[in-house]
C-alpha cells in the first residue's frame, strides 16, 4: 500500500496501557498473531501518520520510530490515554488517530476510510454491531474544545468525552471490528 500523501497534519495513538484483566494482566501489545505483535499491527495502520505515539509501557520492539508515553496516574481509562498522547506528539496535529492496540485487523484502509468519513465533521469512529469501537479519527481543535481537566480525564468513559462531537459512525468491514477483550477472542481470531 502506497502512503496517502493528502493525510499531512494526521497523527495517531496506540492506546496499549490497559489491564488485560479478562486476560491476567497480560501486556496485550506483545501478543502475536501470525508473527506479528498486535503493537506492530497497530502502529502498521497508522501508516499514513506523520507520526504515532504509544500509550503505554515500551515492552514491544518496534520497528518504526513511535514515541512511548504513560498517563499520570497509570491506566486512567481510554480518555486520559488518548488526551495523553496528544499532548506527547512532538507537533500539534490536524487530525488524531486513536486505536486500542487489541484490534489486529484495523488497517491504513481503515483509518483512510475514517478519514474521509471524517470530512466537514469532528471525527469518525469505527462501529460494530451498532457499537462504537475504540478505532477512530478526531478533528484536533474540537477535541481540544471538549477536553476535561486533568482531574476530570481519569476514568471517564470515551462515550462522553465524544457526546458533544458530530462524529460519522463507519461500519466495520469483515473482521476489522474484532477486538480481544479474552483468552476465548483470541483463540477465536487464530482459527
Amino acid at each position: 500500500m502506497d502512503f496517502d500523501l493528502s493525510a499531512s497534519g494526521f497523527r495517531g495513538i496506540v492506546l496499549a496501557g490497559g489491564t488485560a484483566a479478562r486476560m491476567d494482566g497480560i501486556d496485550k501489545g506483545s501478543i502475536e498473531i501470525g508473527g506479528r505483535t498486535l503493537l506492530e499491527l497497530a502502529i502498521e495502520a497508522y501508516l499514513d501518520a506523520d507520526e504515532v505515539v504509544v500509550v503505554g509501557l515500551e515492552t514491544v520492539r518496534t520497528d518504526r520510530p513511535v514515541t512511548f508515553t504513560r498517563e499520570d496516574p497509570p491506566r486512567g481509562g481510554p480518555v486520559a490515554g488518548l488526551l495523553t498522547g496528544v499532548d506527547a506528539m512532538l507537533r500539534p496535529p490536524a487530525l488524531v488517530g486513536v486505536l486500542a492496540v487489541d484490534m489486529p485487523h484495523v488497517t491504513a484502509y481503515t483509518m483512510r476510510r475514517l478519514r474521509e468519513a471524517a470530512v466537514g465533521r469532528d471525527g469518525a469512529f469505527l462501529s460494530r454491531d451498532g457499537r462504537r469501537q475504540l478505532c477512530g479519527v478526531l478533528d484536533a481543535a474540537r477535541l481540544a474544545q471538549v477536553r476535561p481537566d486533568l482531574e476530570h480525564q481519569h476514568g471517564m468513559a470515551l462515550r462522553d468525552l465524544l457526546d458533544p462531537l458530530d462524529l460519522a459512525d463507519v461500519p466495520a468491514a469483515e473482521r476489522e471490528g474484532i477486538d480481544i477483550d479474552t483468552w476465548e477472542d483470541l483463540r477465536d481470531l487464530q482459527e
